[in-house]
């Protein structure tokens, strides 16, 4: 039976994640940058001055930095070690070098994405920040498009229940904590019609119960904890991959060559199948999205609740978590990949490959390797697992006029998906989030294209008005 329905899953995933909406991705982010005039070089500096400096005036519930860590977190997971890994294996090297272009030109639309989540949030009595696309895309758009809002909303749920809140998190989280402690399944328990070490069953109940205890604290304490871990473990885990790639800097070049090429030409894949280029493009894109979210229209529900009076400030903040997430952080996962030939071994999948690979690259013992990047994915996973509850509650608050009873039932969901994650196979669970990644990013997508014009406008007001005095 599970195998059929990871076939019904499959077939799914492949028809969302067509041509179609590659395209529209794609297009949008080459549109925006366009109309934007190249604003993720030239504003980049600024950008990065803006993400420290606060406003002395702003309104919100938490500074700028504290909303792009709380975006970071739930962007900064298992995308960057094992959805890296997993589009290089199904797509080849070349997948990197689409995640990168889809990364650069997804700047613009995260920049979009903040700029409008600032202009048309609300602030309630309780000076509660109401904000995301479902509110632009009610409030710019207007009240006539509010189903496309719930739509968002519901699919934004979804992702965060089914899909990257926890799912894909947690089962990476067990993956590597079994592979550190019980690489061989010598201690097993029978569950769910399957066999599963302890370690997996252990980190498991641990981990469900610690979300349980966090996510009762919503966006100040989550806010709080990702100031502190979320520039620790991306510091960690950029500092590991800059040690294998200098300990092996003979072997970039060549690496570098493999990934450009592979992108045009297609690669051998593992197994002995040919990869189109299209493939390439394919994994490379929804990895890519899967990683920074950029178009999903899921950071800008965190952007909302930043401090400030400004706009194009957010958005450019906003834009930073892209560079940082995909540019930096994909990127150095994926060259020690491609350097060390994880990626060709069929034996392999998921947190797996990059495991492999960190173990080869990094000079040191093999259990300090496999350690390093074990806390680092857990590390990455809870976070992401924290961010996305805040996401998903908030898509409930709209959808049900924050009825207090479903957000809770909403919360108890999302801890019994945490302890069920798992168990659950990698190629289903990955293929899940990717159809909810997909459904999501349409509304969002479209509320892009249409306020186009209103973030051009903005764009130059805020520029006009400082006449470079920022």
């Amino acid at each position: 039976m599970f195998a059929q329905i990871d076939k019904i899953i499959t077939a799914i995933d492949n028809a969302v994640w067509g041509l179609p909406l590659i395209c529209l991705i794609m297009a949008t982010g080459i549109f925006l940058t366009a109309r934007l005039g190249l604003v993720q070089i030239r504003h980049l500096g600024k950008a990065f001055k803006f993400m420290f400096k606060d406003e002395e005036d702003g309104s919100g519930e938490v500074t700028s930095f504290g909303a792009l860590c709380t975006a970071l977190s739930a962007t900064i997971g298992t995308g960057n070690i094992t959805g890296v890994a997993t589009a290089i294996a199904l797509g080849g090297p070349g997948a990197l070098f689409w995640m990168v272009i889809a990364a650069f030109f997804g700047m613009a639309t995260k920049y979009a994405e903040g700029l409008l989540a600032i202009k048309y949030r609300t602030i309630d009595e309780d000076g509660h920040v109401l904000g995301g696309p479902f509110y632009y895309i009610e409030n710019g758009m207007g009240k006539k498009w509010t189903w496309l809002a719930k739509i968002f909303a519901f699919f934004g749920a979804g992702v965060g229940l089914f899909g990257i809140g926890t799912f894909t998190q947690v089962n990476s989280i067990a993956s590597a904590v079994k592979n550190f402690f019980d690489p061989d399944m010598a201690h097993t328990v029978s569950l769910f019609g399957g066999n599963y070490s302890w370690a997996t069953v252990v980190a498991g109940v641990i981990l469900t119960l610690c979300v349980g205890l966090v996510v009762l604290g919503g966006i100040q304490r989550i806010a709080k904890v990702s100031e502190v871990i979320v520039p620790f473990m991306a510091v960690l885990y950029v500092g590991l991959a800059v040690i294998i790639i200098i300990t092996n800097i003979t072997a970039v070049p060549a690496a570098l060559a493999s990934i450009v090429k592979s992108a045009f030409t297609g690669s051998a894949l593992a197994g002995g199948a040919v990869g189109s280029v299209f493939v390439a493009m394919q994994k490379g894109v929804a990895r890519g999205i899967f990683s920074n979210e950029s178009g999903l229209g899921s950071a800008p529900i965190a952007a909302a609740a930043a401090r400030t009076k400004e706009p194009v400030r957010q958005g450019l903040v906003s834009m930073t978590g892209t560079f940082i997430d995909t540019i930096v952080i994909c990127t150095m996962t994926g060259l020690s990949i491609v350097i060390a030939g994880s990626w060709l071994n069929p034996e392999l999948e998921g947190v797996a490959i990059t495991m492999d690979a960190f173990q080869k690259g990094l000079p040191f013992p093999s259990f300090v390797a496999t350690f390093s990047l074990m806390l680092c994915l857990v590390f990455f996973a809870f976070t992401t697992i924290l961010g996305w509850n805040y996401y998903g509650e908030r898509c409930v608050e709209y959808l049900f006029n924050r009825n207090k009873g479903v957000v809770m039932g909403y919360r108890i969901l999302y801890i019994l998906a945490v302890f069920i994650g798992p168990y659950m196979t990698v190629k289903a669970v990955w293929n899940i989030a990717d159809i909810f990644n997909a459904l999501m990013a349409f509304p969002n997508l479209i509320a892009l294209l249409a306020l186009n014009g209103v973030i051009v406008k903005e764009t130059s007001d805020f520029h006009a008005k400082h006449n470079g005095s920022y």
